[in-house]
C-alpha cells in the first residue's frame, strides 16, 4: 500500500492498464477525480486506440517521473496492403494493394533492418511539436506540416509471434525498445520496405520499465480498490530499483536533504539516495564524487 502524507494523500506509483478508446490524458483526469489528488502524471503517452501499461505517479512522486526506466515493451500487429494518414487503422486511407504474393522469408528479412539503433521520422499524428503545437493538432486541422526530422531510436529486441498471409496479411511481433519509440513508424517505414504498404492494426504495452502488464490494474478497478483501501500502489524504492542505492549515515543524510553535496565515490549516474535504514530520501546525481540534490523529499520529520 502507498503511504499518505498530510498535504497530499496516496504517494507512489500506479501501474495502470490503459483502456483502448482512452487517452493518457483522460486517465489521468480520471485518476485526479478518484483519488482526490491533482498532483498526478503519467510516465509516458500511449496512443488512445493503444491498452496497456501506463505507469502513473501520484503525489510528490511525480517529481520522480524522468527517473522511471525508459525500455518499453509493446506487442503489435501490423497489417499490410494499406497505407493510413496517421499510419494506424484508425486513420484515412491513403493507399491500397494485395500484400497476398508477400512471403514470410522476405518479412522476416526486412523485420531485421529495424533493430538496434535505428532513424526513424515519427507519425504525421503524434504528440511531438512544432512552434509549440502538438502535430496531431496540426494535422486535424489541415495546417501545413513540416518536414519531421528523424530521431535516434533503440531497437533492444523484435521478436515475430505470428504470421497470416492474404491480400491484408497481418504480422504480430513484440517489440523491447527505447522510449521515444513508435510502433506506428515501424509498421509503416516495413510495408514501404515490402512495397505494399502497412499500418499498425493493435497495440498493448506489456512493460514499461519495472512495470509489466501481468500486474497492472485496470482503470476500472481504481475506484473500488480505492474505496476498499486496497490500492496497489508501489513505494519510490522500488519504482526506481534499476537506479544504484547509496545509504547516507544520519548527519549526511539530514545534510544532503537540506541541499548540501555529499562524498560519494562512484561513476557519474543519478543514484537512489536512501537513509541507513533504507528509508527513501530522493534521487542525487552523482558528479566528480559528489551526490548533488536533484530531487529531495523533504528533511526527516
Amino acid at each position: 500500500m502507498g503511504r499518505r502524507s498530510k498535504s497530499s494523500g496516496l504517494e507512489g506509483f500506479l501501474n495502470l492498464d490503459k483502456p483502448a478508446g482512452w487517452t493518457s490524458h483522460d486517465c489521468i483526469a480520471r485518476l485526479r477525480r478518484i483519488l482526490g489528488e491533482p498532483r498526478i502524471g503519467h510516465g509516458g503517452t500511449l496512443d488512445p486506440a493503444a491498452t496497456g501499461v501506463l505507469p502513473v505517479a501520484v503525489g510528490r512522486a511525480t517529481r520522480l517521473l524522468r527517473f522511471l526506466a525508459d525500455r518499453k515493451g509493446y506487442r503489435a500487429t501490423i497489417r499490410l496492403g494499406l497505407t493510413t494518414d496517421t499510419d494506424d487503422l484508425e486513420g484515412r486511407i491513403l493507399t491500397e494493394a494485395s500484400a497476398g504474393a508477400i512471403a514470410f522469408d522476405e518479412v522476416r528479412s526486412q523485420l531485421a533492418r529495424f533493430e538496434g539503433t535505428i532513424q526513424q521520422v515519427p507519425p504525421r499524428y503524434s504528440a511531438i511539436r512544432q512552434q509549440g503545437v502538438h502535430l496531431y493538432d496540426l494535422a486535424r486541422r489541415g495546417a501545413a506540416i513540416e518536414a519531421i526530422a528523424p530521431r535516434t531510436v533503440e531497437i533492444d529486441e523484435l521478436k515475430i509471434l505470428g504470421w497470416q498471409p492474404g491480400e491484408r496479411a497481418e504480422l504480430t511481433v513484440e517489440v523491447l525498445c527505447s522510449a521515444g519509440t513508435y510502433i506506428r513508424s515501424i509498421a509503416r517505414d516495413l510495408g514501404a520496405a515490402l512495397g505494399c504498404g502497412a499500418a499498425l492494426a493493435h497495440l498493448i504495452r506489456i512493460r514499461s520499465g519495472r512495470f509489466w502488464i501481468e500486474q497492472s490494474l485496470p482503470l476500472d478497478q481504481v475506484e473500488p480498490q480505492f474505496s476498499a483501501g486496497r490500492l496497489p500502489m508501489i513505494e519510490a524504492a522500488a519504482a526506481l530499483d534499476h537506479l544504484e542505492i547509496v545509504r547516507l549515515p544520519p548527519e549526511e543524510a539530514a545534510r544532503w536533504q537540506l541541499g548540501q553535496k555529499i562524498a560519494a565515490p562512484g561513476p557519474e549516474a543519478a543514484v537512489q539516495v536512501q537513509a541507513a535504514t533504507g528509508q527513501f530520501l530522493g534521487v542525487a546525481c552523482r558528479q566528480e564524487g559528489l551526490l548533488r540534490p536533484e530531487v529531495v523529499f523533504g528533511p526527516p520529520r
